[in-house]
């Protein structure tokens, strides 16, 4: 008998995928299960699954009506409760509304009265999880699939938190989670399957409303595991044994077959330069088509997925995805306006206006006319090219010659090269060099702040970044990524303190990338305006107040960042000191309150939130800020 699965995702925010949900997802359809993932709003999941199921009861008393065209009105009348939309979905057209009604008015109480508790219809719940610091949303999610799974030994909870917080998650919802990769063990005694092996299902990820950063891209892995114990890493726990060689082409190819080429190759690999099988490793690589210059050209996506859906794949994710694809021909310049009117008549006749009303016989009996527009559209293509990325970064202390000649042989960019301690400086730079020698010139890294380190570390890392990228003629995005313990007090929020820190140091950091947009690039000028030309400046860029950082160019305009520096100057030694104890707290809500010393207050007074005044178009300040920019303009015309 099939089941009912469901796979959750917490509806946080991430870049990549749920790759062990779209593994556990290829793993379940293989055992012939019904599977739907989703992420989102978890209370508008619950009524799209009952209107679906109220939709499929009336459809067996009344199948000469297509009920699905009204899916819209049943949800509304289950959600809200309001006659009016009890009287839009018309049951009076039915000659069985006698029976028709109390249905309806089952399906909204099953809703509003919790039914659904009493009558669970998953027999296996499957909840990622990802970062500490995502805790509350993480339990909400395990606590609502605990109540929706029909048997708690069914309800598999694995990921990052996780692996890392068994017990913490354990005590919070009664749930024992999965710890580590999957394997064969956990759900089927006759698994024959290594699921952390198998092919992911790229077409659950057509089922929901969000969008990945980091979609449109082949993810995989070529090893596991890492042969180094970093104290601030998770992947000792989460992957404690180093695997050398996972093959990788069988994977790539059957996920062409099944939901189309994919532009890149994301490969999360936490340190592939330590593997004895990196001359295979790039071997595969190069086999799947990610050689230096290889072009993509993206598959017709509305033949693909009509296609799919005739096959039976996965029909919720491609109903939805061709719905979405219908739904960009309105923005297509190319079409004129008698023929956008024509597209959206045929789709308003067949129920594909709205998602909830679309069908699986509509799509596929209005392919033939929707498809010569897509077929248009993507012949045009010219390719794109495509890249690899190990995205976990790479270990500087692993190159030399060998290896990096091996890199060479494929398009990876950018080639990120971990920089997490000023102690491992002559490695790094020597990988950078030695991959520049070998024609790369793209290069990125996430810079550990806020560990044992201290701020004039974070400021002389970033710095040579800059001037490799000056001395080389390369690129190098620097990241610099605030450190959250993984463990203990403070792992479920985001306020830890670093030893050498304190908030006033976070926040500027933060400030400042923001005018980054997080990122520090090419420019040696552009960073000592953003950084400071030295570690004296970055310091007192640091103890600035907040809004002179993020208007930097505006306050230094109309003098208030000089009269800052003015006050904090006049001050004494042990008058500075206790300024800076205070602005190191970083809350200037009561500055009159914080200090008797006039000095300290006028010095503190700067650091009161100007971003209102700066709105109000009353304030002086809105008018001075409107001057300057109108400078600005005429200058720049």
């Amino acid at each position: 008998m099939n089941r009912n699965v469901l796979l959750l995702e917490p509806n946080y925010k991430n870049k990549f995928p749920p790759i062990g949900l779209m593994k556990l997802a290829t793993y379940f359809r293989m055992r012939g299960d019904n599977v739907v993932f989703y992420k989102g709003d978890l209370k508008e999941f619950l009524i799209n699954d009952i209107t679906s199921d109220c939709v499929a009861k009336l459809s067996e008393i009344d199948n000469s009506i297509n009920w699905k065209l009204r899916s819209d009105k049943i949800a509304s009348y289950i959600k809200t409760r309001k006659t009016i939309f009890l009287d839009q979905i018309n049951l009076g057209e039915s000659e069985s509304m006698p029976l028709l009604i109390p249905w309806v008015n089952y399906y909204k109480d099953f809703y509003h009265k919790k039914k659904y508790l009493e009558h669970p219809k998953w027999d296996w719940v499957c909840v990622t999880t990802l970062f500490t610091f995502y805790w509350d949303i993480t339990i909400e999610t395990i606590l609502f699939a605990k109540s929706l799974v029909k048997d708690s030994r069914h309800l598999m909870v694995g990921g990052v938190l996780a692996s890392l917080q068994p017990k913490e998650i354990e005590d919070a919802t009664g749930v024992k989670p999965h710890c580590g990769v999957l394997l064969k063990d956990g759900i089927d005694e006759d698994n024959e399957y290594i699921i952390d092996e198998l092919p992911l299902d790229y077409s659950i990820l057509d089922e929901i409303d969000y969008i990945y950063v980091d979609s449109g891209a082949f993810f995989s892995y070529t090893t596991r595991g890492c042969i180094r114990k970093c104290p601030f890493c998770a992947v000792p726990t989460l992957e404690p044994y180093f695997r050398s060689y996972i093959p990788l082409k069988e994977r790539i190819d059957q996920t062409r077959r099944l939901y189309g080429d994919q532009q890149n190759l994301l490969l999360m690999d936490n340190n592939v330069l330590a593997s004895e099988e990196l001359p295979q490793i790039i071997k595969d690589i190069r086999s799947c088509g990610f050689v230096p210059g290889a072009k993509y050209v993206e598959p017709n996506q509305y033949h693909l997925a009509v296609r799919n859906l005739r096959l039976g794949i996965n029909d919720r994710a491609y109903i939805r995805k061709c719905w979405k694809l219908l739904q960009q021909l309105n923005d297509w310049k190319s079409l004129n306006a008698e023929t956008r009117t024509e597209i959206y008549d045929v789709r308003k006749q067949y129920g594909l206006i709205q998602h909830i009303t679309c069908t699986k016989e509509a799509i596929i009996s209005t392919y033939p006319y929707f498809a010569k527009f897509f077929e248009k559209k993507y012949a045009k293509q010219k390719g794109r090219l495509r890249y690899i990325d190990f995205n976990q970064g790479v270990d500087a202390r692993l190159f030399n010659e060998e290896r990096v000649s091996l890199l060479a042989q494929i398009s990876v960019r950018p080639l990120r090269i971990a920089f997490d301690d000023i102690k491992t400086e002559a490695a790094y730079v020597k990988a950078i060099k030695l991959s520049h020698q070998h024609g790369m010139k793209d290069f990125s890294n996430y810079l550990l702040y806020n560990f044992k380190d201290r701020p004039e570390d974070l400021y002389y890392r970033m710095r040579v970044n800059v001037m490799l990228c000056e001395k080389l003629d390369v690129s190098i995005y620097s990241f610099p990524m605030k450190y959250h313990p993984i463990r203990d007090e403070h792992s479920h929020d985001r306020d830890y303190i670093g030893v050498h820190w304190n908030r006033k140091y976070i926040r500027a950091v933060q400030a400042i990338l923001n005018a980054t947009k997080g990122k520090i690039g090419r420019g040696v000028s552009f960073f000592e305006k953003a950084f400071g030309a030295n570690t004296e400046e970055f310091m007192e860029l640091l103890i600035m107040p907040e809004t002179f950082l993020l208007f930097r160019f505006f306050f230094e305009h109309i003098g208030y960042t000089a009269k800052w520096r003015e006050a904090m100057a006049a001050l004494s030694e042990d008058e500075r000191a206790e300024a800076l104890e205070i602005v190191y707290k970083n809350n200037f809500t009561n500055i009159d309150e914080l200090t008797h010393n006039e000095k300290i207050r006028y010095a503190l007074s700067f650091y009161k939130n100007y971003r209102g005044d700066i709105a109000n178009h009353n304030s002086e300040l809105y008018k001075m800020k409107q001057e300057y920019e109108a400078q600005i303009k005429s200058k720049k015309d």
